[in-house]
């Protein structure tokens, strides 16, 4: 795939570029490793006032990176606006809270008498050199998520972008520089993904962190398995919104038309499969299929737009391919469902129903803007459906009965479950998943520990 930005919304290329060829890409693990040596013992409030630096800048650049984010994979200008805003603060949150969340930890005093010390505590140590293999659907705020608790643990950063997204990816190299930080500290790798192996294989590259399909990170995995380096994978999610007789039901449809179709319904996140108990079946039904057709699909650059293109032409055919295969199998196409006429990789708000297990869009991520809905006869059926997925990221729950909220939150196979409200991330939370949305996790003080080195301090008495 070339490394190029093709507006979504048109298909004109409007910059292409060239890979780094092997000595560039040399260099820069020469000096990510020369970097790491002594960033790593760069004091927490010299950190801070780098990411606050950092954070800075980009509050003043989001109109212009919010622009090239919109052109180069389409989300509504809108939402990359706010996708900025979040990106500064996950960076400030960080700032403030890194050096508490990495403090040493001081075990009971009766366990280091029990152990034969006169003193002991756990420290937190950076690893070195860690490479972000990130995605486009979320360019900027992918990354911040990895590079704001990196950079603030004491790590440096390597970043293999997705291809459509490479001005994105040089903005965020140029803003570190900006801020700041030493030109080792966080750098962008313009390649390919075949070059991605071997510098996983590279001893300089102490761990990885990917965010994207199933494939990219049994890839990773694997090389990673192989060469024993620590991974943290955030891979695809097919999430259960769950709808019981006891939701408001106006506000549970409302919020579901914006849980599917946010960035497009290009959300790993996104609420895709909608399980709804018989009794409130049909209201729901209808005030979600009314909400999805009277979204605005256009020009992503417009402030009116609700949904814009998808990513690519091969984006759109696959979802495509999907909605067929369950057409084909007897589901029920309540809205949308058909391709527009005209230039870009349109696709209009669709609900599908009478899905079945044998329709490849039960087992399979829907990556845009179409939702399932399934009809559930009691709890025990809903977390049945909910369950029945190879993917576990987060979950959806709408319900006012207390025993409810309890069984979903024991039963749920998911990284998360979110209670009459949309899932979202937040720096304060983890987040990661489950089954095949991956292992490890991102944000809150776990995240930050990820790729640290939890080391055992022990004295003799």
């Amino acid at each position: 795939m070339p490394i190029a930005t093709v507006n979504p919304a048109n298909g004109e290329t409007l910059k292409t570029y060239e890979a780094m060829g092997p000595e560039e890409i040399e260099r820069r693990l020469q000096l990510a490793e020369a970097t790491f040596r002594t960033y790593r013992t760069t004091p927490f409030a010299e950190r801070a006032r780098l990411m606050h630096r950092a954070a800075g800048l980009l509050d003043g650049l989001q109109p212009d990176i919010a622009r090239i984010m919109t052109t180069e994979m389409g989300k509504p200008v809108k939402q990359a606006r706010a996708e900025v805003a979040k990106c500064a603060k996950a960076m400030r949150w960080y700032a403030e809270h890194a050096e508490s969340l990495l403090a040493d930890e001081e075990p009971a005093d009766d366990d280091v008498k029990d152990s034969g010390a006169s003193r002991a505590r756990v420290r937190y140590r950076p690893l070195g050199p860690v490479l972000a293999v990130m995605p486009w659907n979320f360019p900027l705020w992918q990354v911040i998520r990895f590079a704001a608790p990196a950079l603030m643990a004491g790590n440096v950063g390597l970043l293999k972008h997705a291809s459509n997204v490479p001005q994105t990816a040089l903005f965020l190299e140029d803003l570190f520089h900006q801020a700041g930080y030493s030109e080792g500290t966080f750098q962008t790798l313009l390649i390919g993904s075949g070059e991605v192996e071997e510098i996983l294989r590279d001893e300089r590259v102490r761990a990885a962190t990917l965010t994207g399909s199933e494939p990219a990170g049994r890839a990773v995995a694997s090389v990673c398995g192989d060469m024993v380096k620590k991974t943290v994978l955030e891979l695809g999610g097919s999430d259960p919104y769950v709808v019981m007789p006891s939701a408001d039901i106006d506000r549970a449809a409302r919020i579901a038309v914006t849980a599917r179709v946010q960035n497009n319904g290009q959300s790993c996140i996104a609420a895709k499969r909608f399980i709804v108990h018989t009794d409130v079946y049909d209201a729901f039904a209808e005030r979600f299929v009314e909400g999805m057709k009277a979204l605005k699909v256009g020009d992503p650059l417009e402030e009116g737009t609700d949904v814009g293109p998808l990513s690519s032409e091969q984006g759109r055919a696959d979802l495509e391919e999907l909605v067929d295969d369950a057409r084909r199998g007897g589901a029920s196409v309540l809205c949308g469902g058909e391709r527009p006429d005209g230039d870009g990789w349109y696709y209009p708000p669709t609900v599908l129903a009478g899905i079945t297990r044998e329709m490849r869009i039960h087992r399979e991520e829907a990556f845009g803007p179409v939702a399932t809905l399934y009809r559930a006869g009691d709890l025990d059926e809903a977390v049945l459906i909910a369950n029945d997925s190879p993917f576990g990221l987060s979950s959806n729950v709408w319900t006012r009965d207390e025993a409810e909220v309890d069984r979903f939150v024991r039963d749920l196979e998911a990284g998360g479950v979110f209670f009459n409200g949309m899932t979202a991330s937040h720096p304060a939370f983890p987040f990661g998943g489950v089954k095949r949305s991956g292992y490890g996790r991102e944000l809150s003080g776990h995240g930050i520990r990820e790729f640290c080195n939890i080391t055992t301090v022990w004295h003799g008495a």
